[in-house]
């Protein structure tokens, strides 16, 4: 049985935030994921960090100007993870948004930056050409172009957790799954497995934050003390990964699709080179399933190839073409206006719920702004224990860098495997190899291992690896 302050419920990175921002305050924090860490939706993005230009059109202007600053802040703190890039928005003769539109549009998003992002241009058709030679020519009239932040997902929200840890008073735990939360004598008593070793133990907790992302309602209804009501409108959105010699791209677009009847359906596609692939997503489609581990509907996968091929007639792009591809959910919480179930005009604010004064809940937002979302929560909770809040604590640089990193990615040696064994704490050979070598299927490590085969070159590290995790040659064989 463990006795701990605070238990936070959720490995993604707003759990990853909060468990930092306590951990760096000095409350004595236990964070518990039941997958790997970052294994859903937060390494399920759309790989940005933004402020969220699309947000201007539905007035959500404080949200895009704390995105905007959070945004240019991780930049700074995480550049090995994070780049600033142009973004290009083509518009064509029968746009909903004409240049002029995209014009204002630009400058009202670098304004609300504090002009911190690099400064918006346009482009006239010529210059976007020139720039993107493979867009589709007919009926285009130019481009707005902004910046915004690529990044690792994954990785940032890897490394926030490692962060926290350099504190005596953190401690996480992944494979852990909280079966029940009770009370007793006015403490929460949480009756967990670990998943792997099928080990039950018990834990006390003064207090219980929950950032379950998609899974809030559906874990929280489980939970009779709460008498929780579904708070959510849960938003499936799909990605492919393309080879970068199939989708050959300088600079990421915007595209603006239509639906079969040929009008603008409101919704944004990204298209945006990272290295040696292209991520391209994403849809944004109700979904009523099984929410861990989703996979793109066949109808997803055709809807992002037809917007694609219409951008890009002449690489006639098929699932051929697909090195990759996977999808998550969003955790929309519903807004209550007349576009409540409009999942592409919800607002991405987040919101805290108090079932219990000592339970926190909170849900919504965006990756983004995941340092401040809970910042309300941390500076409750340190003042319960007679502690001073500083808020900027955790505008602080990160102490422990990712040993394979995203924008310089080389095949890891021994030293590498060992290194990320001992201080990134994969669980089990997927972790390896999805969060930490950021190795998505064979078919992107045959790109970047020409002549190397996967299995051969994992089984020839197969006594090493077992020494810190347990892997089959089946695993290997079946990973991805």
């Amino acid at each position: 049985m463990k006795k701990v302050k605070t238990v936070v419920i959720g490995g993604g990175i707003v759990g990853a935030g909060i468990f930092r921002d306590l951990a760096l305050h000095g409350v004595e924090t236990i964070l518990i994921e039941k997958k790997d860490f970052s294994s859903q939706t937060s390494e399920r993005s759309s790989k940005m960090l933004h402020g969220g230009i699309r947000y201007l059109e539905n007035m959500d202007f404080a949200l895009v100007f704390e995105a905007l600053h959070e945004k240019n802040l991780w930049l700074k703190l995480t550049p090995h993870l994070a780049r600033e890039v142009p973004f290009y928005l083509p518009v064509f003769k029968d746009a909903k948004r004409p240049l002029w539109m995209i014009h204002i549009g630009m400058y009202l998003y670098d304004f609300l930056s504090s002009f911190k992002n690099s400064p918006f241009q346009m482009k006239n058709a010529s210059e976007v050409e020139a720039a993107l030679p493979d867009l589709k020519k007919v009926g285009l009239n130019g481009a707005g172009v902004y910046y915004d932040g690529v990044m690792d997902d994954a990785k940032i929200t890897l490394e926030v957790i490692y962060d926290a840890l350099k504190e005596n008073c953190a401690c996480a735990m992944n494979y852990t799954e909280v079966l029940t939360v009770k009370k007793l004598n006015g403490k929460n008593i949480l009756k967990c497995i670990n998943t792997i070793t099928k080990e039950i133990f018990e834990i006390i907790a003064d207090q219980v934050i929950y950032a379950l992302g998609p899974f809030t309602d559906r874990f929280l209804q489980t939970i009779s003390m709460y008498h929780w009501e579904p708070i959510l409108l849960p938003s499936k959105g799909s990605h492919l990964w393309i080879s970068a010699i199939d989708l050959p791209l300088q600079s990421p677009i915007v595209m603006t699709p239509k639906n079969e009847k040929g009008k603008n359906d409101d919704r944004v596609i990204f298209v945006i080179p990272h290295g040696d692939q292209v991520l391209v997503g994403t849809t944004e489609v109700a979904f009523e399933g099984d929410y861990f581990d989703v996979r793109p509907s066949a109808s997803e996968i055709q809807y992002l190839l037809d917007a694609l091929n219409d951008y890009f007639p002449n690489l006639k792009l098929g699932e051929d073409k697909i090195l990759s591809s996977f999808a998550g959910i969003r955790p929309l919480v519903r807004d209550g206006s007349a576009n409540g179930s409009d999942r592409g005009k919800t607002s991405r604010e987040h919101k805290i719920y108090q079932p219990m004064s000592d339970t926190y809940v909170i849900a919504g937002g965006k990756y983004t702004t995941f340092r401040i979302m809970g910042q309300d929560i941390t500076r409750d909770i340190c003042h319960k224990y007679g502690l001073p809040y500083n808020e900027q604590k955790s505008a602080l640089p990160l102490r422990q860098v990712s040993t394979i990193l995203p924008f310089e990615w080389t095949l890891p040696t021994r030293d590498d495997l060992i290194r990320i064994c001992e201080t990134e704490k994969p669980k089990t050979f997927e972790d390896l190899i999805r969060r930490r070598l950021s190795i998505s299927s064979k078919k992107v490590w045959s790109q970047r291992v020409p002549g190397k085969d996967f299995n051969q070159f994992f089984l020839e590290h197969l006594l090493l690896l077992n020494k810190y995790i347990t892997v089959t040659e089946e695993d290997i064989i079946n990973c991805i």
